[in-house]
């Protein structure tokens, strides 16, 4: 045992990657955490943006964690590398579009190829916050060895927080960690975890359900299909993910969906798009800003300025003005009568 020995962690910014950090560096480890960006992450996006979020800390928690233990994090752009990934799992999705086995495979390959690149460092092995049965489908047990196999990590992948429930790795073996110090926590209840995060002295971080990954949640997934079915496509770019996090999505014809957002901040957000899709908001009623995403025919703008005017203080009025904006064009009036929600069909909500 020594502090020679280093480890790459890869950090979330939940709690279980926290605390397989904390445990190594209990145990004289050096640890650096690495952080992969897909895109698809809770962190940072909505809780930002939304209004009635404004009381939440404002923070990327991977970057919190890492400031909490002290390592240094390493943030790396794979937007483009996950496509495949999310676009063609071998071992397919989840309950909704997550590709969980897939994405954990991915995640500790680029650890290892990240570790390969850095060898002048000299880390010795690479850890995660896994829990056996904490994730239906990629910590199930019999899924573990294929993570390390699949990924090239083989044994120098070590899992601090149920390393006992598993055969020793390399580290146990050679004696980098001791494995007495490490722990055998299973299943999904987190009290073991909140305990030791207590022993630790942890408080004030973050436990989103799911994970942090917003291809978990049906919503979304749902909203991230019907944009490949509107496509013909299931190509995507980060603009398309990241307006699936914002406003409410109505799609009344095929061809077109209108994003409206659903308090000032979402709006102000939207208003960062004006510039590369056509804009709505009402001028005689105080509303929410609106963007439409495909192609919408100008006998349409009544139909969407009409829905728009249904989401703002207009929606009992007789009539209502709505200003409608094409990238770099004048601004085109339309008095439109807000539809009554009744006459919104649920089948138009995405």
């Amino acid at each position: 045992m020594g502090s020679q020995h280093k480890a790459v962690a890869l950090i979330s910014g939940g709690l279980d990657s926290m605390l397989a950090v904390r445990v190594m560096q209990e145990q004289g480890i050096e640890v650096e955490g690495i952080n992969f960006f897909t895109g698809f992450c809770v962190e940072g996006h909505t809780h930002a943006i939304r209004n009635h979020d404004r009381n939440k800390q404002k923070r990327n928690n991977a970057l919190w964690v890492a400031e909490q233990l002290g390592i240094k994090l390493h943030i790396i752009d794979v937007i483009e590398e996950y496509k495949d990934v999310l676009l063609n799992p071998k071992y397919g999705y989840g309950s909704n579009m997550n590709p969980c086995l897939d994405c954990k495979i991915f995640m500790v390959k680029k650890a290892v190829e990240w570790v390969k690149q850095h060898h002048m460092k000299g880390f010795d092995f690479i850890i995660t916050g896994e829990v056996i049965g904490q994730r239906p489908k990629s910590q199930l047990k019999r899924n573990m060895p294929v993570v390390a196999a699949e990924s090239g990590a083989e044994d120098l992948l070590l899992r601090p927080l149920c390393a006992k429930n598993l055969p020793p790795t390399k580290p146990e073996r050679e004696g980098w960690v001791e494995r007495d110090r490490l722990y055998d926590f299973h299943g999904r209840n987190r009290k073991p975890q909140i305990a030791l995060a207590q022993q630790f002295g942890f408080e004030g971080y973050a436990m989103p359900a799911g994970g942090c990954c917003f291809l978990t949640d049906e919503n979304y997934s749902k909203k991230l299909v019907d944009l490949w079915q509107s496509k013909n496509s299931r190509e995507y770019e980060l603009d398309d993910i990241m307006l699936l996090k914002v406003g409410r999505h109505i799609r009344p014809k095929a061809g077109f969906k209108l994003i409206i957002a659903r308090d000032a901040g979402e709006s102000k957000f939207l208003e960062g798009y004006r510039k590369q899709f056509i804009s709505l908001y009402a001028t005689s009623h105080n509303g929410p800003m609106a963007i439409i995403d495909g192609e919408i025919a100008q006998e349409d703008y009544p139909l969407a300025a009409s829905i728009v005017a249904r989401y703002g203080q207009g929606r009992e009025a007789e009539m209502v003005d709505v200003e409608i904006t094409l990238p770099d064009e004048s601004p085109q009036q339309v008095q439109a009568k807000p539809l009554l929600a009744d006459y919104v069909p649920q089948e138009w909500f995405v």
